[in-house]
């Protein structure tokens, strides 16, 4: 299923996205109104709206954003990194969550930007120190993240809080896909960014390092995951600057696109 958060009229609410439209074809993904939300039972309601009619929002807000660096050794690699012991990892703040269509705004402190697409996974349940074969089960899904970065920030800093988390830094959506599962993703799913239509990023999710298993067994040795925490995975070689004007989209295999617009800071 895949799971949209979305506003009409005023309104906000999550649905279940059907349709596989396909451009050109001339059809249209339609919105299920969920009753309730999706981190517990829930039903459909029947009423269905047209996406086309509807605004979608980061499909969830966060407790927060735990990101993880270099776990892909091209990635490391092409940053003049080695890829280290334990997984790296570094919080986003709530409020640099955005959605599809969102704007990122080009941080005043910075002059180089950089794209980072990413699979990022949802979190369904409270949990914590979660068995590497009880994974699968606090996982609500999947979707798409930008993992955006200044990156002189980050390299002049030193430390990534700045770099990392400024408003509109973490684009996710477009949806949550919950039909993936960790084997799948080990299998090797496609991660590719474009910017203006021209291919930056071409990856695949066998290329991470660690697996998600591993990721959250090391994350929740740590800390309580909340529902609708998010977990980024990590981002394959190829990262590179953004200026405004940009459009940047995040493509993942069985997820769909996430696309946003760079604008200049009002």
């Amino acid at each position: 299923m895949r799971i949209a958060r979305f506003s009409i009229d005023g309104n906000v609410a999550f649905g279940a996205v059907e349709g596989d439209a396909a451009p050109g074809d001339g059809s249209e993904l339609v919105l299920d109104i969920i009753k309730g939300i999706p981190f517990a039972d829930f039903e459909l309601s029947g009423t269905k709206v047209p996406l086309s009619k509807v605004r979608l929002l980061p499909p969830v807000l966060p407790n927060k954003v735990v990101a993880v660096g270099r776990n892909y050794a091209e990635h490391a690699a092409e940053l003049g990194n080695e890829v280290p012991e334990a997984p790296i990892t570094f919080f986003k703040p709530s409020t640099s969550v955005v959605g599809p269509g969102d704007p990122i705004t080009y941080p005043s402190f910075s002059q180089d930007l950089h794209h980072e697409a990413e699979l990022a996974v949802v979190i369904g349940r409270m949990c914590r120190e979660v068995p590497k074969e009880r994974v699968k089960d606090v996982i609500l899904g999947y979707t798409c993240a930008n993992d955006v970065t200044a990156r002189d920030v980050q390299q002049r800093e030193k430390q990534w809080a700045r770099a990392k988390g400024f408003d509109s830094a973490c684009p996710l959506g477009p949806w949550i896909e919950t039909g993936l599962d960790p084997a799948a993703i080990a299998a090797g799913l496609a991660v590719q960014c474009t910017v203006n239509g021209e291919q930056r990023q071409l990856g695949s999710t066998s290329d991470m390092v660690r697996s998600v298993e591993d990721l959250i067994v090391h994350i929740s040795e740590a800390m309580t995951l909340l529902p609708g925490d998010v977990i980024l995975t990590g981002t394959p070689a190829g990262v590179g600057p953004l200026n405004v004007g940009d459009e940047v989209a995040v493509t993942i295999e069985g997820i769909g696109t996430l696309t946003n617009k760079v604008i200049k800071r009002g």
